[in-house]
């Protein structure tokens, strides 16, 4: 992962509404969630959503899929894991050399 790539994830979910929403659709995993749904539960009017739904999915965090007449939202779990993975790197690389130095 680019660090362009992970500075755009991070800053969309750097919001309040916009991180509650991830996190709950991580919940719903495969099967993914109804807007109305995903408003009720956070307890935030449709219109609200929408906007930050249209924020994460222009990050690539979440995806959509028309159901009849409701849209179903998904978390996009391969970006989260991309994202962690980003983190984790080079986890801990400074530490195991400094330890080997202070033993010579």
């Amino acid at each position: 992962m680019e660090i362009i790539d992970a500075l755009e994830a991070f800053a969309c979910l750097s919001q309040e509404t916009r991180l509650r929403a991830f996190k709950l659709l991580i919940q719903f995993g495969k099967d993914g969630a109804a807007a109305g749904k995903l408003a009720e539960e956070l307890e935030i009017p449709d219109n609200t959503l929408s906007f930050h739904l249209a924020h994460m999915t222009n990050a690539g965090l979440v995806s959509s899929e028309r159901s009849g007449r409701s849209i179903i939202y998904f978390a996009n779990t391969a970006l989260m894991l991309s994202l962690i993975g980003f983190l984790k790197e080079n986890c801990c690389v400074r530490e195991a050399k400094l330890r080997a130095k202070a033993k010579c």
